[in-house]
């Protein structure tokens, strides 16, 4: 069987099943595990914009133009023929979708491979996803067995949290998806939140992740902030927190005074 991981989390949930060995394409954003890397890339963005902003701007133009944020390389993925290729259409800015990816493959191929598709929105839902992916990958054990051992994980971590909760209190927590503008966390964050023993004060558990005025991350003035944009690395985010920190009031919330910005 011959793979192409067009997501990110995909990728990695491969890798987790031990089935990297299958993989013949990645998309231009899986780069983890490293050994990912030495994969070819098939999409690529249509953006290169050097800032949040900038980038929200591009890609709001191309969405109105009825276009695709991403290019498929679809003589590549003919080229490296896939039986199944992983894709999701949780979010049309995320990655690149299964009506693109049809489109594209059309023109190269007589036959459309296998399109797996993700659309989580809660942790169920992701949990759900990776037995799917396993069972596409003939792997449906391995997939039973990550699943239990992350639910273990997880159940460990919100036991410990939940004696803090006890000792201290649950704090209020904003999480932020994207810098400029401003966009909460949705979907499933709010529960990984509450699995720490927080309470998220904006984004909701289910749910897209919605835009917000820098007023309304003012007015929860939450214990913690946790900075996390989409598609960003640490080194990314901490170029781009001017966008954040020479906003009006930063630096009277109380997780910044607190020094519980992560």
């Amino acid at each position: 069987m011959r793979v192409a991981s067009l997501l990110p989390a995909a990728t990695e949930v491969v890798y987790a099943l031990g089935a990297g060995d299958l993989l013949v394409a990645r998309s231009h954003a899986c780069d983890h595990p490293p050994e990912a890397r030495r994969l070819p890339a098939c999409t690529r963005p249509r953006t290169a914009a050097p800032e949040s902003a900038a980038i929200q701007r591009d890609v709001s133009a191309l969405l109105e133009q009825g276009l695709s944020v991403f290019e498929v390389d679809a003589e590549r993925l003919a080229e490296l023929a896939p039986d199944v290729v992983l894709t999701q259409d949780q979010c049309d800015v995320c990655a690149v979708t299964p009506a693109q990816l049809r489109g594209a493959l059309s023109a190269c191929l007589p036959r459309c491979p296998e399109l797996v598709t993700l659309h989580p929105a809660t942790l169920d839902d992701v949990f759900a996803d990776m037995l799917q992916v396993a069972e596409a990958l003939d792997r449906e054990p391995e997939g039973r067995q990550l699943v239990e051992r992350l639910r273990g994980r997880m159940d460990a971590l919100a036991q410990r949290a939940a004696d803090e909760v006890r000792r201290a209190g649950a704090p209020s927590v904003v999480t932020i998806e994207w810098l400029d503008p401003v966009m909460a966390a949705g979907n499933w964050m709010p529960e990984l939140v509450a699995l720490a023993g927080g309470v998220e004060a904006i984004g909701e558990s289910g749910r897209h992740s919605p835009w917000v005025a820098w007023d309304d991350v003012v007015a929860a003035d939450p214990d913690v902030l946790v900075v996390s944009p989409c598609g960003f690395d640490h080194a990314r985010t901490r170029a781009e927190m001017a966008s954040l920190t020479g906003r009006p009031g930063w630096g009277d919330l109380r997780a910044v005074r607190g020094g519980r910005v992560y």
